[in-house]
């Protein structure tokens, strides 16, 4: 099972996401596994490999399932994945005469990865989402505060007078290509994922594509051949949700210089205290926008190891990306949190002209 979200739960205060770590909860996890199961017993008994009866008990079983949590880390321990002991668990559920319908001709990558697809599909709307609001509030800062004055800087040195909304502008702008990314990479990463033992589909009895056609329809999934050791997909999100990242730490760096006493051309909401200078206001949020900025970039390097997926599958590289892409999705998360936090309540101040040569 798939980690939940950033170490350290005290961190969580700063840097964490609740609704974004809640999508690589144990509990939605599995969640998303059963409705896997179900879709391939459904997509089974369509073609005739199953019956209808045991598609109707395994759906039945899966809606009351209540695991054994404690026997499904014990499982993912010595099996290093969860599913060998959950397909125990769940045939059990299930029981006679039915118990051998369930799992029929996956193997444990089909559930996992396909149940985190499903996880990423809802994940994606929820980044999307906050994306529009985070450009809504730019935009309606710029519409406030955009005729405002301010001095641009070049290699950190004064160089020319522009206005705010000229600043504005180089927040907006990469924001609104990562939008149109998502857009584009998406129906490339929600896909099923079948291919059975070795990716062939090969003990589904030449209905293998279509029962994996029928699953992805019934799972609101395209259809895709089985990726099990192609990891691009996943590599291509990670390498998103970084320059995401990138983007908002590039609006944090900015905020925080502009906040400088000496240049004083923001004022941020909820500046932080110091326990030993009361007079300061440190521009917390921003600089954790840039801390998260850099901490995606650190990772995406990890994730993209996982693109060196060894022959038809590699438990390490895949064990690798449960490590990574949870917490890569907390702090991109986290991130526009704090970049929409910000937007909506800081304010532009006009700068003071250049001091003229004698």
């Amino acid at each position: 099972m798939t980690g939940s979200g950033l170490p350290f739960p005290i961190l969580q205060a700063l840097v964490g996401d609740e609704e974004v770590g809640a999508f690589f909860s144990n509990e939605a996890e599995l969640a998303a596994m059963l409705r896997v199961e179900v879709a391939l017993a459904e997509a089974e008994a369509e073609l005739g490999l199953i019956g209808e009866d045991a598609a109707d008990r395994i759906a039945s079983a899966c809606k009351g399932f209540v695991p054994d949590w404690n026997a499904l880390a014990k499982g993912l321990a010595q099996d290093g994945v969860a599913v060998p002991e959950f397909v125990r668990q769940l045939r059990r559920a299930v029981g006679e005469p039915h118990d051998k319908a369930v799992h029929l001709g996956a193997t444990s990558q089909d559930i996992v990865d396909t149940a985190l697809i499903l996880r990423l599909k809802d994940l994606a709307a929820v980044f999307s989402r906050r994306i529009e609001t985070l450009i809504d509030a730019l935009q309606r800062l710029g519409e406030r505060d955009g005729s405002i004055a301010l001095m641009a800087h070049t290699r950190m040195q004064r160089a020319l007078p522009f206005t705010a909304a000229d600043k504005i502008k180089t927040w907006i702008q990469p924001l609104e290509r990562h939008a149109e990314t998502l857009r584009e990479l998406l129906p490339r990463l929600l896909v099923i994922q079948l291919g059975g033992p070795v990716g062939t589909r090969a003990e589904l009895r030449d209905h293998g594509d279509a029962v994996a056609d029928s699953m992805a329809e019934r799972l609101g999934l395209g259809f895709a051949p089985a990726w099990h050791a192609q990891r691009d997909r996943i590599g291509e999100f990670g390498a998103w949700l970084s320059l995401l990242s990138g983007t908002l730490g590039k609006f944090g760096q900015d905020l925080a210089l502009m906040a400088q006493n000496e240049v004083g051309e923001v004022a941020l909401p909820g500046g932080g205290g110091s326990s030993a200078m009361a007079h300061k206001s440190n521009p917390v949020q921003a600089e954790v926008l840039v801390a998260l900025a850099r901490f995606n970039v650190g990772l995406v390097g990890i994730l993209h190891q996982g693109l060196v997926h060894e022959n038809e599958r590699s438990g390490t590289a895949w064990t690798l990306e449960w490590l990574v892409l949870p917490q890569m999705a907390v702090a991109a998360g986290a991130g526009l949190a704090k970049a929409h936090a910000l937007a909506e309540g800081m304010r532009f101040v006009a700068s003071a002209p250049p001091e003229r040569k004698a």
